[in-house]
Parts: C-alpha cells; structure tokens; sequence
C-alpha cells in the first residue's frame, strides 16, 4: 500500500508545481477533521494557483479508467464538522498557496479559498466592512469551507446565510477547466443556453430539470429560516433568474474545486450593544425568543449551563482567547463564580445584540427590550462595554473548541450538531431531543448551544469512542433525532452540512423524488465522479459510520 501511495505521489509531482506530500505524518493531519471521523487520503496537494487545480483533474479525468478510486477533496482550514473534507483519495489542500485577497471594494470582495477568515475580517474591517454570515469558528476556518458548506452565524438572524452573500464563482468542473458563474437573466440566459461545451450541456440540463420538476422542488424547499442539507435547487430558478452559484454554495465540493468567491460586503453600524438574558428554567425560552423578535435584534445567541459550566472549569485556556489583562479578565467572571455559589448557573444565556447607525436608536431599543422581558422568570442585563461583552462572546464561539482540545478521555462528537426546526415549535421540540439523549445519559453528556431566532441549535456530545457502546449508541441517536426533526418539518442542518454524518439520511429527509434529482444533478456536474464521492450522493451509513476515528 504505501509503495501504491508513493507512486501516486511522484505521479503527481510531475503535474503540478506545488507541493504533493504522502508521508505518515501528513495523511495521519488530513485523515481528520473536527467530525467523529477518520478517513485516510492516499496524497495530499498544495497547488499553487488555478493552473496546478486545472492539472489535477486533468491527470483524474486521464487516470481514472485504470483506477477508478481517484477523485479530488478540496479543503481549506480542516474544521468542518460533518467530515466533508474527507476522502481515501487525493486531498487537495487550499491554504497553503490559494489564499489571496484580490480585491476589497466598497462593497465587494475577491477572495480565494485558502483565505483564512480571521485575515479577511481584519481587511475588511480597515475599509469600515463586514462580512454578515461568518461563523462561530471564524477564528478557525477559511472562506473556502465558507462557501462550500454554506455557512452562517450569529448574524444570520438579521441578515441571513452565505448564500445571500455569493455573487459570483469561479469554478474548476469535470473538464478540467475554469468557469465562471453568475445571476443570469433575460437575453444573458438565453445565450447561454445556446452556448457549447460542458457548460452550455450544464446549463441546459440544468435549466430542463429544474422546468420538469418546477413544483415538486419548490415544494420540498425545507420551512425553516436556514438550510445547509442537499443541493438547493429551489433556489437555482425563480422563472427570470438562472443563478448556478445558488446551487455550487453549499455543494461542499462535490460539482468542482472553487477557486475564487465574489463575496458581497456590508457597512459596519457605529453603535452595537448586548442584551445578556439568564434563564433559570428552559420552559419560558420559545414565548422569550417570540418577544425578543419584535425588536429586530441582530442576533439572539445563546449556550446552555453546560457551556457555562465548561468555560468556568477551563477557564484560563478561555482566557487565552480573549484581550485585556489577566486580572481584569479574571475580575469580568466574578457575576459567574458569584452565581455558582448562590445557586447554579442558568439553564440557558441569551445574547441579544443590537446594532444602529444612531444611538438614542439602540438605546431605546434595550431599554424597552429590559422592561417586556420583566414578563418572564429570567434575569437581563445591558452589558456595559466592549471588553464585557467579549466574554459572553468568547464562550459562545469558544465552546466547542474548548471541548475539542481540553475534555481529557472524551471526545466532542458532532453527529447531531446542527438541528432545525421553526421557532415556534421549539417548546414541544427541544425536550424530545433531551429525552432522547438523557437515555443514554451514562454514556453521552452534551451541551446546547446555538441560535435560537432561528430554532437552530448546536448539540454537542461528549462520549468516549473507543468504548464499543457509544459507538453503537451514535447511530441509534442520529437516526431517531433525525426522524424527530423531519415530523417537525425542519432539517439535519441549518450551516454546517452534509459530509459523511447526513448524507446517509438525505433520501429520508428529502424523500425519493428529490433523492433521485440530487443524483441527477452531480451526474450533470460530475459524471465520473471525480469530486469529492460520498458527500450529497453515494454515500451510507455503513461506510460513514465504519470510518469513526478511535
């Protein structure tokens, strides 16, 4: 086997002018994401710009009559939750080399997709700019996971996902050459239709699928604010717009290799300030969010006593995190450790932001927030500066990281981690998942986070793999939350997608009509299947859940 890899990769050093690596070490790094998974790739590529990609699935297309497991799995930063950049084939690697910023505009920017989003966010931010939908682990990824997984954030609330965001892509596709993809309408439209070569077949096929099946589609579009499961063809066709970015975002890879995002921007508002809103019980919090809507907030984020309790316990790796002085950090958690020893912690924080151009605005907007939430059993607070505030932030955006890297013996285990459904049904909702998971409380503890505005929420579970009963358990888990979710008219994943832990279950999610039309679609895209197999289509349980890491 590693005479098998070590010829695959002198294979491949012949083609490109980046770096190709197959060492232990390396497919040891690439085997892995921030999922349960481990898949071991045969190389790894860093190519160095466009010209090397377009090599890549040249030498793909020319080699894969003679072996037909070769196929290309992009990835940028490697934090992605659903193992969607791994594959037991050619890894190619974004952040090495594809990682410029090629322009920043007054309200635009070019980027590729090894550009880490900590960088970006700094650039922007010098020209007065924000990019809406980044994130919690915007300290961690890069705008190609972005992109391909169609993420969002605490802003998706107000502003929504990435996208709304996307206004143009450049992408390497199954004939090895880069195009480009934008909205198209009218006498655009039509000439593209005319046109020939691999594009022109896409989007025509394309464009008669989406006419034949016009209703059932638009039918099956989720009802809930956001979704990252399956490929959105209902957001392709409206009958004036043709607009195939709608349809590559989110596809997390798996129609061609991206290669630079026209991302739109937005101004920063002057004046922000967060509401903090501690809820002793979980019974109020649906009628609380329903209130908290009215006033047009640009988040409602929240974390539960777990969480809480987590920052708390590791509280100097949190630290690390945030700005200031170690005794001034430390003096900001003394309300925490006092609520500790009068009581417990709350059952759940809410962080309610606001954000405006004018300040007697927002203002007002808190104080009105403080006096309708005197209605309900929880306590509210007006947080009193920046430095404050980013110790609520920190520990939403940090838990999982913490969890990740501090929980000595456990592992934090995303397979039900993503969950979706309105708002309003939150009340019935969430405590069936509870249930659920406090069956097999000796084996699984979890904490909840999210975004509840939206009735989407993180729930993330600490287990010990190597024990051969929490591996069984996973499956069990997410199979019966899932069929929760689906009775519930929600979906499987609001931001963070499909990869090897949804994919299995998109048919009974979607049913088999629209089953059948994602698999149309990557045969469209991708008729050889040289683009990251397993994700979307082609993948199951079987393998998915054969391929946990131990």
């Amino acid at each position: 086997m590693k005479d098998v890899m070590k010829e695959l990769a002198a294979d491949l050093k012949k083609i490109v002018r980046g770096d190709v690596l197959a060492d232990d070490a390396t497919l040891e790094t690439y085997s892995g994401d921030y999922s349960i998974f481990k898949v071991r790739p045969e190389a790894v590529v860093f190519p160095k710009d466009t010209a090397d990609i377009k090599k890549l699935v040249y030498w793909v297309i020319e080699n894969k009559k003679t072996n037909k497991n070769l196929s290309l799995t992009g990835r940028s930063a490697g934090t992605d939750m659903s193992g969607g950049p791994l594959n037991d084939s050619i890894i190619v690697e974004f952040a090495k080399y594809v990682n410029k910023i090629k322009k920043i505009s007054a309200d635009s920017a070019v980027v590729e997709p090894g550009v880490y989003f900590r960088d970006f966010e700094k650039e922007i931010a010098k020209k007065g700019l924000f990019y809406p939908p980044y994130p919690a682990s915007k300290d961690l990824c890069a705008i190609g996971g972005i992109v391909n997984n169609n993420s969002g954030g605490e802003k998706t609330l107000k502003y929504g996902k990435t996208e709304k965001y996307v206004e143009e892509l450049k992408v390497v596709l199954s004939d090895g050459e880069e195009h480009e993809f934008k909205r198209l309408t009218g006498k655009a439209l039509s000439t593209k239709l005319k046109e020939k070569g691999l594009e022109g077949d896409i989007y025509r096929k394309l464009y008669a699928l989406l006419e034949k099946n016009y209703d059932v589609i638009q039918k099956a579009k989720p009802k809930v604010s956001k979704n990252s499961s399956g490929y959105a063809l209902w957001n392709v066709w409206d009958k004036k717009t043709f607009d195939i970015t709608k349809l590559i975002v989110g596809s997390q890879g798996t129609l061609g290799l991206v290669t630079e995002a026209k991302l739109k921007l937005l101004k920063i508002k002057k004046y922000n300030r967060l509401v903090v809103i501690f809820a002793r019980s979980l019974d109020p919090v649906p009628e609380l969010v329903e209130t908290l809507l009215r006033f047009d907030p640009e988040s409602i984020e929240s974390y539960d006593d777990r969480t809480l309790g987590l920052a708390l316990r590791f509280l100097p790796a949190l630290l690390r995190f945030m700005k200031g002085g170690l005794f001034t950090l430390l003096w900001s958690f003394l309300p925490e450790a006092w609520m500790v020893l009068r009581g417990g912690l709350p059952k759940m924080v809410l962080l309610v932001e606001f954000a405006s151009d004018d300040e007697a605005e927002i203002q007002k907007k808190v104080q009105e927030v403080k006096m309708a939430v005197r209605q309900f059993p929880v306590q509210a607070r007006a947080v009193k500066d920046d430095v404050e505030a980013e110790k609520y932030w920190t520990i939403r955006r940090q838990s999982f990281n913490l969890l990740h890297s501090h929980v000595k013996g456990k592992d934090a285990a995303a397979f039900v981690d993503d969950l979706i459904v309105r708002p309003e049904a939150m009340s019935e909702f969430l405590p069936q998942v509870n249930a659920i998971l406090d069956r097999y409380k000796d084996k699984l503890l979890y904490t909840i986070a999210g975004h509840p505005g939206n009735g989407n929420f993180h729930i993330i579970p600490l287990v010990d793999l190597n024990d051969p009963e929490v591996r069984r358990i996973i499956p069990r888990v997410t199979e019966e939350i899932y069929k929760l979710v689906f009775r519930y008219g929600g979906s499987m994943s609001a931001e963070h997608n499909d990869g090897l832990i949804r994919t299995p279950y998109l048919e009974l999610m979607y049913g088999e009509k629209i089953w059948k039309l994602f698999e149309e679609v990557k045969r469209i895209f991708d008729p050889q299947n040289i683009f990251n197999p397993g994700k979307k289509v082609g993948g199951s349980a079987e393998y998915s859940f054969g391929h946990m890491k131990l």
